[in-house]
């Protein structure tokens, strides 16, 4: 059964709005867990545009589940998750002016550099991932990198407006993640998932953990945050308990 992380970026991106001191991500994240999140998510960019420094400091030292850091392939960004030390960290591209990640980490133009940051986050006791797009060649590249998991990028799947074309994006991520399991690596998965669009994704037999952040923090300002995650988390077990 797939397990739920909650990503708590968009609780920082209000707190930077104003620069100030409040909605706090920590006090986020740990209601997050006591809803049921079995991981928290935080993307320290290198624009620094939401989560900061200091967040992941006391991330690290609070959360009791498993802190996931998303960041860049950069040298900063792998000094200091192996000073801080999350449990794991997903490598993902980075653009100045994006609103969000549009897409999957192309790994085939940076391998042997990506090669050389998942064993430096692997000497200092982190374990390292990569999202892609789900495409047999990038899990490949994952693999040839020692990547420990993948997360695929579900992006064009939860834009798919025709059902038809929803099917084909959710087959190729079954199909690219059954290669990813015969290579030994962890699947996850995330980008736009949301209430309506979730349980096919974590119905998928293999699929370990389901990334979510916007969706669950624009229902937690109608409902709350703990509402917003139990529900999420009873609609992922619901598509579990019907494999």
């Amino acid at each position: 059964m797939s397990k739920l992380g909650v990503n708590v970026d968009h609780i920082a991106n209000i707190r930077q709005s104003r620069k100030a001191i409040e909605p706090d991500p920590v006090t986020a994240a740990l209601i997050a867990e006591m809803a049921g999140a079995e991981s928290i998510t935080v993307h320290l960019r290198s624009d620094r545009r939401h989560i900061q420094d200091e967040d992941v400091r006391l991330l690290r030292r609070m959360v009791k589940t498993k802190l996931n850091l998303e960041m860049a392939a950069t040298e900063e960004m792998v000094k200091i998750a192996c000073e801080i030390k999350p449990d794991t960290v997903t490598l993902v591209p980075e653009k100045p002016q994006e609103v969000t990640t549009e897409g999957g980490l192309n790994i085939l133009a940076a391998q042997d550099e990506l090669e050389r940051v998942c064993a430096a986050l692997k000497s200092a006791g982190v374990s390292p991932g990569i999202f892609i797009d789900p495409d047999s060649r990038q899990v490949r590249a994952a693999q040839a990198c020692r990547a420990d998991f993948i997360e695929f990028h579900t992006g064009i799947y939860a834009a798919a407006k025709q059902s038809s074309r929803q099917a084909e994006e959710l087959n190729k991520i079954v199909q690219a993640g059954q290669a990813t399991g015969e290579m030994g690596l962890v699947v996850n998965a995330g980008h736009d998932l949301n209430y309506r669009n979730v349980q096919p994704i974590a119905a998928i037999p293999f699929m370990n953990e389901l990334n979510i952040g916007h969706s669950i923090i624009a229902r937690a300002a109608f409902v709350g945050i703990e509402r917003a995650v139990r529900q999420m988390a009873d609609l992922i077990k619901e598509a579990g308990s019907k494999q």
